[in-house]
């Protein structure tokens, strides 16, 4: 939690989920730069500054903005990044691996944007909406999972991640639950390491096509691979409030 003596006005948003989650919070006229996978709300692209990448910015454009606050993510930004941006104005750096994270970081933006009520309806609507999807969850058997990210080398979301917390919301069972963050993985191996029943390609950040499900799909004995929306999966903010719908069209399918 980082104390401000009045309400920042000027915001510039380094992490993609969090500049939609401030878009939903009503603060549009407030953010004045972001990153260029700051895709939601699309509007944002011809309207907002343009500082950068999430690991790399142009820190004279972002001096040039006059912030009064940088909003960073410890996974998406480096400390470098960080460390930079702090000598321009205070920095908040988010850290988040669960939903609860996620509904304590909505709840910081409400009161330091002065946004309490619409930060109190986004946390009512994913609450409600999180309780509905554990009813229609709890009897869904549990499946054995490989979540892909990339490829050459080829990467899994494993354990101590956000979108391994919603893996195990849905009943997967991350076969690679035994390793940390993002590690390379030897797909000649899947068999042995855990032999999935599903094979989940990530719509982001790798642009995965049907030549790598097929790929993939030789190293596996019967897994079935699916195509997933990847923002549903690692977007935390407000985009949790439909991601449950989602989750259970994509259960309803398999």
């Amino acid at each position: 939690m980082i104390v401000l003596k009045q309400t920042p006005l000027r915001i510039v948003s380094l992490v993609p989920s969090q500049t939609e989650l401030l878009y939903d919070l009503g603060l549009e006229d407030n953010v004045v730069g972001i990153t260029k996978f700051c895709v939601h709300p699309v509007h944002f692209k011809r309207t907002k500054t343009n500082v950068g990448g999430t690991k790399q910015i142009h820190i004279d454009k972002i001096k040039g903005l006059n912030p009064d606050i940088i909003l960073c993510n410890k996974e998406e930004n480096t400390k470098e990044i960080v460390d930079a941006c702090s000598e321009i104005c205070k920095v908040h750096v988010s850290e988040l691996y669960t939903i609860q994270d996620t509904i304590a970081l909505i709840k910081e933006y409400g009161s330091l944007f002065n946004k309490r009520t619409d930060a109190l309806k986004i946390i009512n609507k994913i609450e409600y909406n999180l309780r509905d999807f554990q009813d229609f969850i709890k009897d869904k058997p549990v499946l054995k999972v490989a979540y892909f990210i990339w490829r050459a080398p080829w990467m899994v979301a494993a354990n101590n991640t956000f979108i391994n917390h919603l893996l195990e919301l849905n009943n997967f069972e991350n076969i690679y639950a035994n390793l940390e963050r993002y590690p390379e993985v030897e797909i000649k191996k899947l068999r042995l390491q855990g032999d999935p029943d599903l094979i989940l390609l990530s719509s982001e950040p790798y642009p995965f096509k049907e030549e790598h499900a097929f790929e993939l799909g030789r190293f596996s004995h019967h897994a079935k691979t699916v195509f997933v929306d990847g923002e549903y999966f690692s977007w935390y903010g407000s985009r949790l409030i439909n991601a449950f719908d989602y989750f259970k069209t994509l259960r309803n399918r398999l």
